[in-house]
């Protein structure tokens, strides 16, 4: 967080990241004030001017007695700024993951090249199939994107690595979804992502984990570059 901002202004980000990751839509009711200054460890004044602030905007409505809650907007169902601001959260959160994403699954899929079984070449196999099959069904394309990662984690033998990519599923999970949502509006785009998938699999199966890392690098490279561009 920017130290030069005053305490209630990064309350207020801090407010517009629940309301991201709560989902909460214009009418849902606000933490209390009370819930508000234990959860970021501040005083109830500054959760009030941060509250007030919102309240000025547009953003929230306070009633007497009942507490802060999304205001209706004639424009946007969580108004202007806040929507503008949650949308640019939401892009620095899918960034951030694939930058993680890329440190720790370039190199697991270089061990998975390495030690992977019959039995997990299978298992991939049979993902890349649902994920054929799932042109139609997006969230069946999610499901099956997501477990190709965890299916090479496993191949890792590594049982930290495969710890991690389990802890991280759920989020990885969401980044799929969000990444998915945006890239594959054009259907010939699931296609080309299948392909990726398919050429990172040949790759494992033949042993040749300096391939499998190059392929894996430029998969997560294309994903962050097509979201740039339809930022």
């Amino acid at each position: 967080m920017n130290p030069k901002k005053r305490i209630y202004e990064l309350i207020v980000e801090q407010i517009n990241m629940i309301c991201l990751e709560q989902n909460l839509q214009p009418g849902d009711r606000l933490p209390s004030e009370r819930d508000l200054a234990s959860l970021f460890g501040v005083s109830r004044n500054s959760v009030r001017e941060a509250l007030k602030d919102l309240e000025s905007k547009g953003v929230i409505e306070t009633r007497q007695g009942g507490g802060s809650f999304l205001a209706p907007s004639k424009r946007d169902v969580l108004g202007t700024e806040l929507r503008t601001h949650i949308d640019e959260t939401h892009t620095q959160l899918i960034d951030e993951m694939l930058e993680l994403r890329r440190a720790f699954e370039v190199e697991a899929v270089s061990l998975a090249a390495q030690r992977a079984t019959a039995e997990n070449l299978e298992a991939i196999r049979r993902v890349l199939s649902q994920m054929a099959e799932a042109v139609d069904d997006p969230e069946m394309g999610v499901q099956a994107d997501l477990d190709f990662h965890l299916q090479v984690a496993y191949a890792t033998k590594n049982q930290l690595l495969i710890d991690l990519m389990e802890t991280l599923a759920k989020r990885m999970e969401e980044n799929i979804r969000a990444t998915r949502s945006q890239r594959f509006t054009d259907k010939g785009r699931h296609q080309d992502t299948l392909k990726e998938h398919e050429e990172i699999y040949l790759a494992i199966a033949d042993g040749n984990s300096d391939l499998a890392k190059q392929l894996m690098e430029k998969h997560i490279s294309r994903i962050r570059l097509e979201l740039y561009r339809a930022t």
